[in-house]
């Protein structure tokens, strides 16, 4: 074959290849005939591809989430790569590794998950704690937390998209914290790793992320606060009012009711999260975009119709600073137990005492220097819906 993945394809390849068909329209060209427009994905990116002859007939014979060997032709078409496939054979599950086709966060899920520990032991407030602890030591949950992307199209649209983003968030509390008296730290932490909890069921993610019936009919605010209820409701003497506050966090994160927030944000905490949401998030949907064009000469990029503008690439920063990390991102990529937890500031609630979770200590040992699919366990996924 040769072409295996869309990262690697270049123009004028003649590419043989199996992708995972995200999208497929039918469509109609100008001269009446029906042709094929189909998005093809692996885990290395996505590609648009076509088909122009015999489209009903061919297009009857794979539906989407099927796998397809296809040999196209590679062309780019207005600053983007596309497929003009010539031939393509359906191919059976069976066959193929589903690691091959569903992107993945490029930080290892195993360090995220370390780092959520080492985060939840931060925490002082003693009920927020053991709120925290029945959510994140509950294995079931994590099966799902540690690979469900964040969203479907907007951002962190991989495997570990939620867990990435919701440690970022908490990283913009760490940061912002210091900066204002009389802010709640451990509130905030709590916002910022429950405020999208609700998408390890709103979401689908054992092939391509798309909503599950759950997710369309009552979204993931909803569910999120269903599910902090159900674990408040279990846990003894947990305050109302403390209560009444996280779940303000969770209904009000969207910021306004045009963006499908119930509530909106009324406490500093709640305007806080709200916007370290917002902003990690649109920092991570405009750097997707740009990485998604890598063929696309322009100094611009192509329109991004949810933004609804261009970006321009530029900062005046040189190749070899743009591979530069902070020192904090580099210790991030230590294994856990080779470092220490941040201190943060003295609050007056007594800090929490406990054991590292078994979960946590178990995985410490595994995977610690590659990164495979292994982090994404789809077995325990499948066990659980």
């Amino acid at each position: 074959m040769e072409k295996k993945c869309v990262a690697d394809i270049k123009d004028r390849d003649i590419v043989e290849a199996v992708f995972l068909v995200k999208d497929k329209i039918i469509a109609m060209a100008k001269n009446g005939k029906p042709y094929l427009t189909l998005k093809l994905m692996d885990k290395t990116g996505e590609v648009d591809a076509k088909v122009w002859d015999n489209a009903d007939q061919v297009g009857s014979l794979f539906d989407r989430n099927d796998f397809l060997a296809v040999r196209a032709k590679a062309s780019v078409y207005l600053g983007k790569m596309q497929l003009i496939i010539s031939e393509l054979k359906r191919v059976p599950e069976e066959s193929v590794d589903l690691a091959d086709f569903l992107p993945e966060a490029e930080r290892d899920i195993n360090l995220m998950v370390q780092e959520l520990d080492l985060l939840l032991e931060t925490v002082k407030d003693p009920d927020i704690g053991r709120l925290l602890r029945a959510f994140f030591h509950d294995p079931e949950l994590m099966a799902q937390y540690r690979v469900a992307p964040a969203a479907k199209g907007m951002h962190h649209v991989y495997l570990g998209g939620l867990l990435e983003h919701s440690l970022a968030v908490a990283k913009l509390v760490d940061a912002t914290v210091p900066l204002y008296q009389g802010l709640n730290r451990d509130l905030l932490i709590a916002g910022a790793l429950l405020h999208d909890i609700g998408k390890v069921r709103e979401m689908t993610y054992l092939r391509c992320f798309d909503y599950s019936d759950e997710g369309k009919l009552i979204g993931h605010i909803t569910i999120g606060v269903e599910m902090l209820q159900e674990r408040i409701s279990k846990l003894k003497d947990f305050p109302f009012e403390l209560g009444m506050l996280l779940k303000h966090m969770l209904l009000s994160h969207h910021g306004q009711y045009e963006y499908g927030s119930p509530k909106r944000p009324k406490t500093l905490e709640a305007t806080i999260l709200n916007y370290l949401d917002d902003l990690d998030s649109k920092i991570n949907g405009i750097r997707t975009h740009i990485r998604k064009e890598p063929d696309n000469p322009s100094r611009w990029t192509s329109y991004h119709r949810l933004y609804d503008r261009y970006f321009f690439k530029e900062n005046c920063l040189q190749e070899d600073e743009l591979e530069l990390l902070p020192q904090e991102c580099l210790e991030l990529e230590q294994p856990a137990r080779e470092r220490s937890p941040e201190p943060v500031p003295e609050k007056p609630a007594a800090p929490v005492q406990g054991k590292p979770s078994p979960r946590a200590e178990g995985e410490r040992g595994r995977d610690q220097g590659r990164k495979n699919f292994s982090n994404n366990p789809f077995a325990a996924l499948k066990k659980s819906d």
